[in-house]
């Protein structure tokens, strides 16, 4: 499935929140780039898998997963059940909150990059 696929075959208002979503993440950092990995889209930071995009069951809201969440310290990242990921929920039906979006990702690229050194 291609990631065009996944996100026009989700209902609104997800489709048009993913897809902010999508744009936010690209237009971050010019070193971010959007693959498929495990059927949902995967963005990598510098070829490092940096987060991706899915849509929880429960609520049907779409969230941002970031990898290596357990590392971040936001408050607005939950782990739930997850070991090494924490996820960054969002309302499809109000703004997205950008500075906490931002801030997540400063955060993550930051970690990533401290640990390429």
């Amino acid at each position: 499935m291609t990631n065009e696929k996944f996100y026009f075959k989700q209902e609104e208002p997800n489709r048009s929140c993913l897809l902010a979503m999508r744009e936010i993440l690209l237009g971050f950092n010019e070193n971010i780039s959007e693959t498929t990995k495990y059927g949902m889209p995967c963005f990598c930071f510098k070829g490092k898998q940096f987060c991706y995009l899915w849509i929880d069951k429960k609520s049907n809201h779409p969230y941002f997963l970031m990898v290596d969440g357990n590392k971040l310290i936001h408050s607005e990242l939950k782990a739930r059940d997850r070991k090494r990921m924490k996820i960054l929920s969002v309302d499809p039906n109000v703004d997205l909150a950008l500075s906490t979006i931002h801030s997540v990702f400063e955060e993550a690229i930051a970690l990533q990059v401290g640990s390429a050194i």
